[in-house]
């Protein structure tokens, strides 16, 4: 039999698939359609200090190959978040994942020590997030913030820390080392790319932000060139993400370096893409001749 479980840092999973932020919401609508403990775990919709309406619309376009999204963080908030959202997801047994945000370093800290007593696997500091004028990819451009930052949430959490990086940076290694020298057990990466759709007949952006996250399968490549560079620089695991459809990239992205896997887009497209993928991922592994999953990540081997 084939051993799915995974690893990031001490944290054992029960497969590699995590649901990414923002499209699996804090799992309630998908749980009346499956079973949201059989996959590794929930990143849940990212959530800040006070509730957030978001963007106005639009503030979502279909694109070659992809999505472009510009929501701004629209949330219910930490309170609701803390009596609500978490209640439930323990209900469900899901192995929870807190995805934070916030506009200033105060936020962070607030959310994070708030959710000290709380019964979740790890904290997610989203420094990434493309679509908010302040804050998070603020933060997650800038390797000594993404440092200090992390080192003053590290410290005041008793749960692992992870920090999901941007790709809109000269250097995702420069921020991943950041992260790792702020005390983070993983990074996970990458979020979106900062991308724009243009209406031709109107001259605008479609988006009324202007620009927005552009995700999906179109993203791959890019994806798969930064994890591989950052797992030639840091020593902490990679959660890697960006349109992953299939039990074959689930693999590739492990190849690549990372020791588990995020869904995001792929969810809009196929709700039940993270447990058909679960379900193919065994085959997968024998084709592959490997009995542990893990035993992918890391093994690419670079043309010299």
């Amino acid at each position: 039999m084939v051993d799915l479980s995974v690893k990031v840092a001490a944290l054992t999973l029960k497969n590699p698939i995590i649901a990414a932020s923002g499209t699996f919401g804090f799992g309630q609508e998908m749980a009346e359609f499956f079973d949201i403990s059989t996959i590794g775990a929930i990143s849940t919709k990212g959530f800040t200090r006070l509730p957030r309406k978001g963007n106005p619309a639009p503030r979502v376009a279909e694109c070659d190959c992809g999505m472009l999204n510009a929501v701004g963080l629209q949330n219910p908030g930490l309170e609701v978040v803390l009596q609500q959202e978490l209640p439930f997801m323990r209900s469900a047994n899901a192995t929870i994942i807190a995805n934070i945000a916030g506009d200033t370093a105060e936020d962070y800290i607030y959310i994070t020590e708030r959710l000290a007593q709380e019964d979740i696997a790890a904290i997610e500091l989203n420094f990434s997030c493309p679509n908010v004028k302040e804050g998070c990819i603020t933060f997650g451009s800038d390797p000594k913030m993404i440092e200090l930052l992390t080192a003053e949430c590290v410290k005041r959490s008793p749960h692992p820390i992870w920090v999901k990086l941007t790709p809109n940076v000269t250097s995702i290694s420069d921020m991943a080392k950041a992260a790792e020298q702020g005390g983070a057990v993983a990074v996970s990466l990458i979020n979106t790319l900062l991308g724009m759709v243009i209406d031709i007949e109107t001259r605008r952006p479609i988006l009324h932000n202007n620009t927005g996250g552009y995700s999906g399968p179109g993203i791959k490549p890019v994806a798969l060139r930064m994890i591989s560079e950052v797992y030639n620089s840091v020593s902490i695991p990679i959660v890697g993400m960006g349109g992953i459809s299939s039990a074959e990239d689930v693999a590739a992205f492990m190849i690549a370096g990372a020791s588990a896997i995020q869904i995001g887009t792929g969810l809009l497209v196929e709700p039940s893409l993270p447990w058909k993928i679960l379900a193919e991922l065994p085959e997968l592994c024998r084709k592959l001749k490997v009995d542990r999953i893990s035993e992918l990540t890391g093994t690419l081997e670079l043309w010299t």
